[in-house]
């Protein structure tokens, strides 16, 4: 079968909008290649730029346990951050703008004009945890940008160089005051400086590259977890709280 990238990408942005994500995985006979479903993830982009938006990172998905086990499958995988989807830590968010929001806790990075790393600081990952083909993949999963709903940011007050974490033990993810999730800060084998050095490359090989200042997710050892109206949600390292969010 032919498959029209651009208008899949068309397709793909309106139902984001619509906050109905991926309904082209209804179809029990669509498919998508790896690589046609980052040509779909990266037109998307491309459409949101021209929209006014603006790229500002990636977020490096599925290396960790948590969301291995969740989904089945192993990644990395890549997603593309946009500026008008960071929020300040102590932000209150509608649930009704997301589609099955889970959350996860995570660590962040930020590059520097060599783009490598300058600093590091826990972040919420805001998602849209939806599948719609008859089995999880991959490819759905990279179409979807990931799932990437945006970032709950601890920036202002918790972007320290990266040394100041190195001898943190855990990241915990706390829902109304209960700790649900707990695990290492960096899932990958060598730290951020090997989620850096994966997205470096994979990014050549799709004509991108990370510019200096952009904001990288490293991924995380914890799983996503939905989270509804009325809940709290705070990240904490080495149980001190760093970063929260409200969801109405």
């Amino acid at each position: 079968m032919i498959k029209n990238i651009q208008k899949i990408a068309h397709r793909q942005l309106q139902d984001y909008k619509n906050i109905n994500p991926g309904t082209c995985f209804s179809d029990k006979k669509f498919n998508l290649s790896i690589h046609e479903a980052y040509a779909v993830q990266d037109l998307v982009a491309g459409l949101r730029s021209a929209e006014g938006e603006a790229v500002i990172g990636f977020k490096v998905g599925c290396t960790g346990p948590g969301t291995t086990k969740l989904f089945g499958m192993q990644g990395p995988i890549r997603g593309t951050l946009f500026d008008k989807e960071v929020y300040e830590s102590g932000v209150e968010l509608n649930a009704n703008n997301f589609c099955n929001l889970a959350v996860e806790a995570e660590m962040a990075i930020k590059v520097d004009a060599d783009r490598n790393i300058l600093s590091a600081f826990p972040i919420i990952e805001l998602h849209n945890l939806v599948f719609r083909a008859p089995q999880k993949s991959l490819s759905e999963l990279i179409a979807n940008n990931g799932l990437n709903r945006g970032i709950v940011s601890s920036a202002k007050t918790w972007e320290k160089q990266l040394e100041f974490y190195e001898n943190k033990l855990a990241l915990s993810l706390e829902v109304n005051g209960s700790e649900i999730d707990s695990g290492e800060l960096w899932p990958m084998e060598g730290g951020p400086t090997s989620s850096l050095h994966w997205l470096k490359n994979h990014l050549v090989d799709h004509d991108l590259e990370i510019l200096p200042g952009n904001i990288i997710l490293g991924g995380t050892a914890l799983g996503l977890h939905k989270v509804q109206a009325g809940d709290r949600i705070d990240v904490k390292v080495d149980g001190e709280k760093v970063v929260n969010c409200f969801i109405n």
